[in-house]
C-alpha cells in the first residue's frame, strides 16, 4: 500500500485530554501535509520524528514515516536523517520542555549549521505528561508538583534564543487560528535550511491559556525585515505576534559539506567497497 493510498491521520486510538490545544496542532499538521503533497513534496520523500512527552504521541497518529526519538534528541535525529539523505524533507515534534530543556543544545547546534531541517514544538508551558511540573517555558509564578508555591523563575524566550543562534526561519503560531498554522507549516517545510515554528499549545489540565492567547494573539502582516526586529517582535509582551518573525536564504548545511553528492544514491554497492578495502590493505602490505 502507497502512502497516497493513507489517511494522513492513523487510526491509533488518540488518547490526548479533551480540548488539548495538540488538536488543532495535529489537524493543522495533516491539512500542511494534504498541500504538500498537492505540490509534490510526499510522504515518500517526508519523515518525522518526536521527542518524549504529551507532544510525542503525535509520531502515533499520523501515518508519516520517521523514527521515535528520545528526549529532546529529535531534532539530532531528524538532522542525521537529512544528511544521510538530501532528498528527504524531515520534521521533529517536540515540547517545551522536551526542546528547549533536554534538546536546547541541539536546536542551537542545528540552527548555528542550518541545518535543513523544521521544528515543531507544542509549547504549553509545563511538563504535562508527568503531571504539570514547570518547564523552560512557564511563567514566573505557575505553581505546580514542581513549584507548589509557584516558580522564582522568569521563562526562557526560545524565539529570541533561535533568533540570536542564526536561525534563518522563525515562526510562531496558534492553534486556535489553524489555517493559519496550517500556512506556517507549510512554509517551514518548503523553507531550504533550519526552520522553527513555536506553537502556543493550550494545555487544558494544567495551563489551560486559551483566554489569553484569545486575547493577545495577533497575526503579522509580513516577517521582520532585520533579526533586530524580529527579536523585538519576540519579546513583545503586550500582544503575541503570530506568524513568520523572521525569514532569511542561507547555505544549507549538507550542500556544504557535500555540495554534488548525495550518501544515499551515490554510495559503492557492496563488491566496490570491498574491492576498495582490499586495494587499501594490499597498499599497506
Amino acid at each position: 500500500m502507497k502512502f497516497d493510498d493513507l489517511d494522513v491521520e492513523s487510526e491509533i486510538e488518540n488518547t490526548w485530554c479533551p480540548g488539548c490545544g495538540n488538536f488543532g496542532l495535529l489537524n493543522s499538521v495533516k491539512q500542511a501535509v494534504k498541500k504538500l503533497e498537492d505540490e509534490g513534496i510526499g510522504r515518500d520523500i517526508m519523515l518525522i520524528s518526536a521527542g518524549i512527552g504529551c507532544h510525542g504521541k503525535i509520531f502515533d497518529y499520523l501515518n508519516i514515516g520517521g523514527l521515535y526519538s528520545i528526549h529532546g534528541r529529535e531534532s539530532a535525529t531528524i538532522q542525521g536523517m537529512k544528511f544521510a539523505n538530501p532528498e528527504l524533507k524531515v520534521m521533529a515534534f517536540g515540547g517545551d520542555g522536551d526542546a528547549y530543556g533536554e534538546g536546547l543544545s541541539h536546536l542551537i547546534f542545528a540552527a548555528k549549521r542550518n541545518a535543513d531541517i523544521t521544528m515543531i514544538v507544542h509549547n504549553n508551558g509545563n511538563y504535562a505528561l508527568t503531571t504539570g511540573q514547570k518547564s523552560p517555558t512557564s511563567v514566573q509564578g505557575f505553581k505546580g508538583p514542581s513549584s507548589p508555591e509557584g516558580s522564582v523563575n522568569e521563562p526562557i524566550n526560545p524565539l529570541r534564543v533561535l533568533l540570536s543562534s542564526d536561525a534563518g526561519f522563525v515562526a510562531r503560531g496558534y492553534p486556535g487560528k489553524m489555517q493559519h498554522l496550517t500556512d506556517l507549516i507549510v512554509e517551514a517545510v518548503k523553507h531550504e535550511g533550519f526552520s522553527l515554528v513555536d506553537v502556543l499549545q493550550p494545555c487544558v489540565t494544567f495551563n489551560d491559556t486559551y483566554e489569553k492567547y484569545n486575547e493577545l494573539v495577533e497575526v503579522l502582516e509580513k516577517p521582520a525585515e532585520t533579526r533586530k526586529e524580529a527579536v523585538e517582535l519576540a519579546e513583545e509582551e503586550e500582544r503575541l505576534p503570530i506568524g513568520i518573525l523572521y525569514k532569511e536564504e542561507m547555505p544549507v548545511y549538507n550542500e556544504k559539506v557535500y555540495p554534488e553528492g548525495n550518501p544515499v544514491e551515490d554510495r559503492m554497492d557492496r563488491e566496490e567497497r570491498l574491492e576498495a578495502v582490499k586495494k587499501i590493505l594490499d597498499e599497506k602490505r
